[in-house]
């Protein structure tokens, strides 16, 4: 359906089809700021980054080129999603000290990690970082809004492009990058706790917000938080390893 509001819009550029084809997206821009709202800063809400995806929305209309592989769909998605992040990045107020312990959680996942064929497991890692369990959980609660850039970062970085850019690009190298990525993407994954996995899984792929995966799981809100916490520090970890050997 959004493919042909584009196809129809895209004839004569009327505001009627424009409308038509936003109305129809809207429930995707909504979905998103939806999910990523946890992210959000105080000062910020849903309705602000419903707001910045309807601007990415917009900024898509205006760029899209059917030539270059991708469909509008997912073209839009892409813009949606970004405008989304930069408005929450635009606010961004993570203090350095939490910074600095999600460098030490992914230092602590990289050494433990060595050697050894499982993953690390929370009483694992609050061993080695000398704390608590308690309070490694809640180190994982804390650094959760930091989530949102860490992955983004590992995949939109220079080294993996979007979709639509890739078919244009026509960048061997940077193909043979995206498909590594892909790869150790889905192995990394496969690599994570059952439970992480889980999370990891009904975030990303079938793009639930944290409220609902805690229903389906009769767990917390905050406690899937630290779930994902945990889960998205491992991948960046593996990313960032897999991204120095490749660029060696």
């Amino acid at each position: 359906m959004i493919e042909k509001l584009w196809t129809e819009y895209n004839e004569n550029k009327s505001k009627e089809e424009r409308d038509k084809l936003i109305m129809a997206c809207l429930p995707y821009v909504k979905s998103s700021a939806y999910r990523l709202v946890i992210y959000s800063t105080p000062s910020q809400d849903a309705g602000d980054l419903v707001s910045a995806g309807i601007i990415g929305l917009m900024d898509a209309l205006e760029r899209y080129d059917p030539t270059k592989g991708a469909s509008f769909k997912n073209y839009a998605s892409y813009r949606v999603r970004g405008s989304i992040m930069d408005e929450i990045r635009s606010m961004d107020w993570v203090p350095y000290s939490t910074r600095e312990k999600a460098r030490k959680i992914e230092k602590t996942i990289q050494e433990l990690e060595q050697g050894r064929d499982n993953a690390p497991d929370e009483e694992d890692m609050a061993v080695a970082m000398g704390i608590s369990l308690e309070k490694y959980q809640e180190t994982l609660l804390e650094v959760s809004r930091m989530t949102l850039t860490l992955l983004e970062d590992a995949f939109h970085n220079g080294d993996v492009v979007n979709a639509s850019d890739a078919a244009s690009a026509n960048d061997p190298e940077k193909e043979l990058v995206q498909s590594e990525m892909v790869a150790v993407v889905g192995e990394a994954i496969e690599n994570l706790p059952e439970k992480e996995r889980l999370v990891v899984t009904l975030y990303y792929y079938e793009e639930m917000t944290m409220k609902e995966i805690g229903k389906v799981l009769d767990i917390s809100e905050s406690r899937i938080c630290q779930i994902h916490s945990s889960a998205v520090l491992r991948l960046h970890t593996r990313f960032k390893r897999v991204k120095a050997d490749i660029s060696v």
